[in-house]
């Protein structure tokens, strides 16, 4: 069983396309912060990153990597983050000013909580943003002293 175990791991971890530069500074800035980044299927099914505020985790699909997306999760997961962080352990807006391109309005409007979209909107917001690995940085570095 632990053989085949290890082999599945190592064949598993063997066909990841390597991180960039971005999402490896990023994922370090998080670990700083007290963040753990793990990069297997979220918990929660369907997901591409999943932030659970108790323990502070963020999972990373692998598939985000295959899809060429991995920097841009990351990034929406550290807005995540930063709302941690800005809420003390509970997450809360972070009051920002910019709004998302309409082409990710539906990602966040299918939530039914109002709070959750507002929290989602924030996220898309940095996400799609030009400069969104550096507004992720600079949220968590605002955030999480």
């Amino acid at each position: 069983m632990i053989p085949t175990l290890l082999l599945t791991s190592f064949l598993l971890t063997a066909q990841l396309p390597y991180p960039d530069k971005k999402f490896i500074d990023l994922k370090n800035k998080l670990k700083k912060f007290g963040f753990q980044v793990i990069i297997q299927l979220p918990p929660k099914r369907g997901a591409y990153g999943l932030l659970q505020e108790a323990s502070k985790k963020i999972w990373i699909n692998p598939v985000v990597f295959e899809l060429n997306i991995s920097t841009q999760t990351l990034t929406h997961e550290a807005v995540h983050a930063a709302q941690v962080c800005a809420g003390k352990g509970k997450i809360k807006t972070l009051g920002l000013k910019i709004q998302p391109i309409n082409y990710a309005r539906p990602f966040f409007m299918h939530y039914p909580d109002v709070h959750r979209q507002d929290l989602e909107r924030e996220a898309y917001a940095v996400q799609t943003q030009p400069n969104s690995f550096e507004l992720a940085i600079s949220l968590l570095q605002q955030h999480c002293k």
